[in-house]
């Protein structure tokens, strides 16, 4: 009875080793087929972007062509596919008709006969506000304000224009007829879009780290998901940058996202872009005319880490220092910062920038010189593109970081592409892409 006992209790041993020799045995097959299938999913991950940073997919012919041949101007795909969504060019000659002045904001208007006109606040209405705004490219928050005439820095001269009809167009210009007298003794100052409003602080080297909500129009230009340029946020749909960022690489557009609301961009997520407009009249050359305008494909949500920057008016006179932002190299062929950096620079006068042991007449009137002669402070590679903002009433886009020799060096200040001059371009873009 014992022996039959013992050799029972030998059994159920025995089957107890068994059963977990099975379940061991389980458990690694299982473990061993995980890894296998996140291998392949891993490495196909990575096949994938290889691929997709090297060819361009024909989905209608079904067939990949060498990412270099999309958008160079040939149809490489049937039907032409690779030549449909690309970097596009845009140049104009035409005086924008509206304009702001000066710091008060105040409106104007291009009449073909008159020139500028000061738009008088006499009849001016609600529905004009918006007019106008709409036609700057903006439709958030319009609103307008009565400037006494005598409190101007500029004189109108006599030069007014006043709304004395009605229109069916959609310029405000149709409301105005030309003037010389502003009987209220007010003219209209114009606010188009929340922009520029920050609460808290007033390519870098030798700056500081932020965070984004101190500078919320900071955005980051990725191509293949990687930062290349920076950029500005100037209203829900519009983002403004330099040319020279779209040199060099793709064209095609579905390369390009855009990155907001980030202080640190490393494998953040972005927004697609729909349209890329670089100046026509850019040259790699001589970096003059180095503006770009990037379209979203949806529009922006804005709120404390994500808000547009201010467009300069005409005539802002600058008095304080000037703030520049990014994420580009620490030091000329340094490391590239984990979180947004920014630098206090002052403007520097045309005439110092263009003596011969500056910059020459390397300097066009597209650019405007900033930071200082005797270096240590200054933006670098990576923060191309990126914003020069100055505070005035609120913060005002002055400059898109362009060109310079080297980083940081003694006598040789970043040059930046001077946005006032090309507001005309930039209202056009807007216009012509609604």
């Amino acid at each position: 009875m014992a022996l039959r006992l013992k050799r029972r209790r030998e059994l159920s041993t025995l089957r107890t080793e068994e059963s977990r020799a099975r379940w061991r045995s389980t458990v690694i097959t299982v473990c061993c087929v995980l890894v296998i299938l996140a291998t392949l999913i891993v490495g196909l991950y990575f096949t994938v972007k290889m691929v997709n940073s090297k060819f361009f997919f024909c989905s209608g012919s079904l067939r990949f062509i060498s990412i270099e041949k999309a958008c160079d101007g040939k149809a490489n795909c049937a039907g032409g596919e690779d030549e449909i969504k690309c970097v596009s060019k845009l140049r104009t000659n035409d005086t924008y008709p509206v304009r702001l002045m000066g710091d008060r904001l105040v409106l104007q208007v291009f009449n073909n006969e008159g020139g500028w006109r000061t738009v008088c606040a006499d009849n001016w209405r609600t529905k004009h506000t918006r007019l106008a705004c709409q036609q700057l490219g903006y439709t958030v928050s319009p609103r307008s304000a009565r400037v006494p005439v005598r409190s101007l820095l500029f004189s109108p001269q006599d030069a007014f224009a006043t709304v004395s009809k009605n229109s069916t167009h959609s310029d405000i210009q149709s409301f105005l007829s030309v003037s010389d007298r502003c009987f209220s003794g007010s003219v209209v100052s114009v606010s188009c879009s929340d922009c520029g409003e920050v609460v808290g602080e007033d390519r870098i080297v030798g700056g500081l780290d932020t965070a984004v909500e101190h500078w919320p129009w900071q955005v980051s230009l990725q191509w293949n998901h990687q930062h290349v340029c920076g950029g500005a946020l100037l209203s829900k749909y519009w983002v403004i940058s330099a040319a020279h960022c779209f040199t060099g690489r793709t064209r095609e557009l579905s390369r390009w996202t855009v990155v907001l609301g980030q202080t640190e961009v490393v494998g953040s997520r972005g927004v697609s872009v729909e349209t890329i407009v670089v100046h026509n009249n850019y040259s790699s050359l001589s970096n003059d005319f180095d503006i770009a305008m990037l379209k979203l494909t949806w529009p922006v949500t804005v709120g404390d880490s994500i808000l547009p920057v201010c467009l300069p008016p005409h005539q802002l006179s600058m008095k304080e220092m000037l703030v520049v932002t990014g994420w580009g190299l620490l030091k000329e062929k340094g490391e590239l910062p984990s979180v947004l950096q920014k630098a206090s620079v002052p403007l520097i006068d045309r005439s110092e920038c263009s003596k011969p042991s500056v910059y020459g007449s390397a300097i066009t009137p597209r650019m405007l010189c900033a930071g200082f002669l005797k270096g240590n402070i200054d933006a670098c590679q990576g923060d191309s593109g990126g914003p020069l903002v100055y505070l005035s009433s609120r913060w005002q886009l002055m400059g898109i970081v362009s060109w310079g020799v080297g980083c940081a060096r003694e006598g040789k200040p970043g040059v930046y592409t001077d946005v006032s001059q090309l507001l005309n371009w930039i209202y056009t873009v807007m216009e012509r892409q609604p």
